[in-house]
C-alpha cells in the first residue's frame, strides 16, 4: 500500500485526530501522533505498520517493533543500507522509538519487551 493509500485507509476507517477521544487502535494512534511527524515519514509508518492498524491501542508498542524489526530485517537481506534507504531507516528509528514511548502507559511490559525486542533484534542477519 503506497504511503498515500494507508493514510487514505486511516481516513476511511474514521482513524483520525479529531473528536478528541483516545485513539483505540494503532491506526488512530498513528493517526493521532503529536506533533505529527513529516507526511513522508507518517506516510511510510502507515505502510510500515498495515498489517497492524486494526490491533488495539495496547498493541501499539508490540506493532511498531515487529514492523520495524520486519523492515530492517529486509533492508539488510537486500543490502539495502545506502542512501535511497534513508526514509526506510529513519521509519525503523521512528517505530522503536514510538514503541518505548507508548510503554510509558504501560511501565510493567518496558523491561520484558526491551529485552525480547534486543534478543531479536539481535538475531537479525547482517548482510555478507
Amino acid at each position: 500500500m503506497s504511503g498515500v493509500g494507508a493514510m487514505a485507509h486511516l481516513s476511511e476507517a474514521g482513524l483520525s485526530a479529531s473528536g478528541g477521544s483516545t485513539p483505540q487502535t494503532v491506526g488512530a494512534w498513528l493517526a493521532a501522533l503529536e506533533p505529527p511527524p513529516p507526511p513522508a515519514l507518517h506516510a511510510r509508518l502507515g505502510e510500515l505498520l498495515d498489517g497492524h492498524l486494526d490491533r488495539p491501542r495496547a498493541d501499539v508498542p508490540d506493532a511498531c517493533l515487529a514492523a520495524g524489526e520486519a523492515r530492517l530485517a529486509s533492508l539488510l537481506a537486500e543490502r539495502a543500507t545506502d542512501r535511497a534507504s534513508a526514509l526506510d531507516l529513519l521509519a525503523i528509528d521512528a517505530l522503536v522509538t514510538y514503541a518505548y514511548e507508548a510503554l510509558a502507559e504501560a511501565p510493567s511490559r518496558l523491561e520484558r519487551l526491551a529485552t525480547e525486542a534486543m534478543s531479536r533484534i539481535a538475531e537479525i542477519p547482517e548482510a555478507s
